[in-house]
């Protein structure tokens, strides 16, 4: 019985706290069917205060979760640091979670344990959070079965990790705004963001001509034949779109009816720029964190239209329940090699450095996705 009790202080469990299991009734069998309504120990980047994400998160020790009914215990394999997940750190995004919190929004995890009401799910299913949800910056997480979207385990871990938010938001920004037909053209900054080389791959599925900006700095060279070598028609640095006509560097394609804005200030400008009459910018980000600032001509003389897209909104709406096939689609453009973006695999052990990597403080990198 001492070694019982011990094991059960081990798990962080008192039996003062359980009176379904009053020790003098513990046999073994009873002590077994009651570790397995617990979670394992996990590992988790916690913060409990808002501020820079390198001075505020540290990795600490969490004990078990007990399961309840609908509950589902999943062993994280890959989650990523998404510029949002650093927003929400920072306190600066529009919802962020209560302090203290678990980093993370997205990620792909394998189903480890289930509850006793659990039906559509069984242990070793390969599960996302869709929506995606809180927390994924730990090695396990419990939650209620209907967070839970099971998804084939023929993807490769780090795409099914990141499918929920970058691709997803590519996808539907060309979708919901204008109408596009084979032969448009539609023009980015930011273009060597997952979601640009995502934009650029799914216009070239629809026969969408993509006019791509990114930033100058060494290496653009480099950038400029990846993006092509994905579908895009033209790349420009922001320096060479600095001309007076620069609508002749379109060449033979239509001037673009649709553009995407993810940093603001001067690189929102060169977009709006090269959209044609009647066109539209959507914005979806402001990595420059400089304001849009549009010149009147461009309203009354060009008839242009500003919309904005947060994901987090659309899938919180009526139409999310949608989000489920858009995920599949999107997985089956991965398993048949028509979609794909760079991304690096780092170990949990390696998180202090994968954070500085997406924090850019050596530099551009790939998407940084943790591997547990």
């Amino acid at each position: 019985m001492a070694s019982l009790r011990l094991t059960l202080r081990s798990l962080g469990v008192s039996h003062r706290c359980c009176p379904r299991f009053p020790l003098s009734r513990i046999t073994s069998s009873t002590f077994r069917e009651f570790a397995t309504n617990l979670s394992p120990p996990s590992k988790a980047v916690v913060y409990e205060q808002q501020g820079p994400p390198d001075q505020v998160t540290r990795v600490i020790d969490l004990p078990p979760v007990e399961l309840k009914a609908n509950d589902v215990c999943v062993k994280m394999l890959a989650a990523p640091i998404n510029p949002s997940d650093i927003n929400r750190i920072e306190g600066v995004y529009p919802v962020r979670p209560i302090v203290p919190a678990i980093g993370g929004h997205e990620g792909v995890g394998e189903v480890y344990s289930v509850g006793s009401g659990v039906c559509n799910l069984s242990v070793g299913d390969w599960v996302i959070p869709s929506p995606p949800s809180f927390g994924t910056w730990q090695t396990y997480i419990v939650k209620e079965e209907t967070v839970w979207h099971k998804i084939d385990k023929d993807v490769p871990m780090e795409y099914a990790a990141t499918i929920n938010v970058n691709p997803l938001t590519a996808l539907r920004m060309l979708e919901d705004f204008v109408k596009l037909k084979p032969g448009d053209t539609i023009i980015q900054n930011g273009a060597t963001s997952i979601v640009g080389q995502c934009v650029i791959q799914l216009a070239r599925i629809q026969g969408v001509h993509s006019v791509n900006i990114i930033r100058d700095r060494v290496g653009s060279e480099e950038a400029k034949g990846k993006l092509k070598n994905l579908g895009a028609d033209k790349v420009y640095t922001e320096s060479q779109l600095e001309v007076k006509n620069i609508k002749s560097l379109l060449g033979d394609l239509p001037e673009p009816v649709l553009g995407f804005n993810c940093v603001g200030g001067s690189a929102a400008s060169l977009v709006l720029k090269l959209l044609r009459l009647g066109g539209t910018m959507v914005t979806y980000g402001g990595m420059s964190r400089k304001p849009v600032t549009v010149p009147t001509s461009a309203f009354i003389f060009k008839d242009l239209a500003l919309r904005g897209f947060w994901l987090q909104k659309w899938t919180n709406s009526e139409t999310a329940k949608d989000c489920i096939p858009m995920i599949g689609h999107i997985l089956t453009l991965v398993k048949n090699g028509k979609l794909q973006y760079e991304m690096e695999l780092v170990p949990f052990e390696d998180f202090s450095t994968a954070l500085d990597k997406a924090l850019g403080k050596s530099g551009s990198h790939p998407k940084q996705v943790i591997r547990f």
